[in-house]
């Protein structure tokens, strides 16, 4: 077993002062992030999206793992056939395996079966959780992935936001069509299916909100 190994750590303090406004503002900043059903076509540079995958790359992960990976599909055939196997897996959701209450509790958001934001949007980025690692001699156990998949996945959304791009996780279930699509292994497991792009001019999206601090947040 190799000794570990450590390097300075980049770190950069602030003041008080300039910490409290760069809070809040981030704050106010994702604070404004919505999910958005209605995209605009426009296209999105290709270098933008590699800048946001790379802060999902500084994610932490179980061992230093990093058990993800991100497929980004511009490619409009791929897109096509993602949006035909999301939506027969939409379709068997909403008329046969959502309970009344998980379809009374989407009501407000107004969804439904048909998913063409999969063809709209310029991109659409697969993620992907590894439930084990090939080695050389057998696999290896990828420690905390889902947990590690979702810090990333946030860590993405964050940036793409940051960007001044819209998203919207989508999650059709089973996903396993997106391994044979995408051409991912068998030891991958799909985690999510985002959406990106422009919101459409004019998009709306549900007049919802969010929990206060007081009802998310507790102090001791």
């Amino acid at each position: 077993m190799d000794a570990p190994r450590f390097v300075p750590l980049e770190f950069l303090e602030r003041p008080l002062a300039e910490m409290r406004r760069r809070a809040r503002e981030f704050a106010e900043e994702i604070g404004r992030r919505r999910t958005v059903r209605e995209f605009d076509s426009r296209p999105v540079p290709r270098e933008i999206i590699e800048d946001c995958l790379r802060a999902a790359g500084a994610a932490p992960s179980g061992a230093n793992l990093q058990p993800w990976h991100f497929v980004a599909i511009s490619d409009p055939e791929v897109k096509r056939r993602i949006r035909e196997a999301a939506e027969k897996e939409e379709r068997a959701f909403y008329e046969r395996r959502a309970s009344e209450s998980w379809l009374r509790d989407l009501a407000p958001l107004g969804t439904t079966p048909d998913k063409p934001f999969l063809e709209t949007a310029p991109w659409l980025i697969a993620v992907f959780y590894e439930r084990f690692r090939k080695t050389g001699d057998g696999t290896r156990k990828a420690y905390y992935a889902v947990e590690s998949v979702g810090l990333a996945t946030g860590f993405l959304i964050a940036a793409l936001h940051h960007a001044g791009l819209a998203t919207l996780t989508h999650t059709p279930s089973p996903m396993g069509f997106l391994n044979e699509i995408t051409g991912r292994p068998d030891n991958e497991r799909p985690f999510l299916l985002l959406v990106v792009g422009y919101p459409a001019p004019g998009a709306k999206v549900p007049a919802i909100r969010r929990k206060s601090l007081e009802e998310i947040a507790t102090f001791l």
